[in-house]
């Protein structure tokens, strides 16, 4: 197995751990327990599954975490073939969205500590605590909103390394752009025009699976025979990081 090959199994294993546990987080728990317009309702749900609650918080801060790794690997990979594009990946991807991505998770945390009921929060009555931490709930939503911004600009650089190295099929790069225009979509009209998130929504959901491919394909087959050329200058980058 040639290097290439190898940098290209390490980042898809990192892509897909990150994609096996970010759903958790994201999708799953906030389906089980939030109700929609229900601040009561929502704080009963936490209430009586706190443990599932922590699972999914501790599941965004894990799939961020790999997030971190993931980039780094793609860094490595691609380097050679576009270092400043490479570089765009490392911060559109994790140097600015995972910070986000972490903070965001305090509303969540927020939300928690209000349906716990301590004892400095007795000023409070119960109704009181349940619209405070819906509040926090539904801030959360908007931060995911806000990091999905992120998370679709850092897809550009990376469908474009995809495109220009030649070890990876081309049209991986280009589902990629079609991922991130999905997760732009969708961030853009959940904060100008609510109201039509959820048409835009299911259009972007269909976008973004685009971004599944090239997890696959990376984690699988890794990256194909490179021509003779593209060889040479992969492997003159990679003795220069080894100095």
């Amino acid at each position: 197995m040639n290097g290439t090959k190898k940098a290209a199994r390490v980042a898809g294993l990192w892509y897909l751990l990150m994609a096996i546990t970010a759903p958790i987080g994201l999708l799953y728990v906030p389906s089980r327990l939030i109700v929609s317009g229900d601040a009561a309702a929502t704080a009963s749900r936490i209430r009586e599954s706190e443990l599932l609650f922590r699972i999914g918080i501790a599941s965004e801060l894990f799939h961020q975490t790999i997030a971190i790794f993931l980039v780094l690997a793609l860094y490595r990979l691609f380097r050679p073939v576009d270092e400043a594009r490479a570089r765009q990946l490392v911060i559109l991807g994790a140097l600015v969205s995972v910070p986000i991505a972490f903070l965001n998770v305090l509303n969540e945390i927020a939300a928690l500590v209000l349906i716990g009921g301590s004892s400095f929060l007795s000023v409070f009555d119960r109704q009181q605590l349940d619209a405070l931490a819906y509040l926090f709930i539904r801030l959360h939503a908007q931060g995911i909103n806000v990091v999905s911004i992120f998370w679709g600009l850092w897809l550009f650089p990376f469908g474009m390394l995809v495109i220009r190295s030649r070890f990876i099929p081309r049209v991986l790069g280009m589902l990629l752009f079609l991922a991130g225009g999905g997760y732009l979509a969708f961030a853009a009209v959940s904060v100008v025009a609510p109201h039509y998130a959820h048409v835009v929504g299911s259009v972007a959901m269909i976008l973004e699976v685009g971004e599944l491919p090239i997890i696959g394909w990376l984690a699988i087959w890794g990256a194909r025979a490179q021509p003779v050329r593209v060889a040479a200058i992969a492997s003159s980058g990679a003795s220069s990081m080894s100095e």
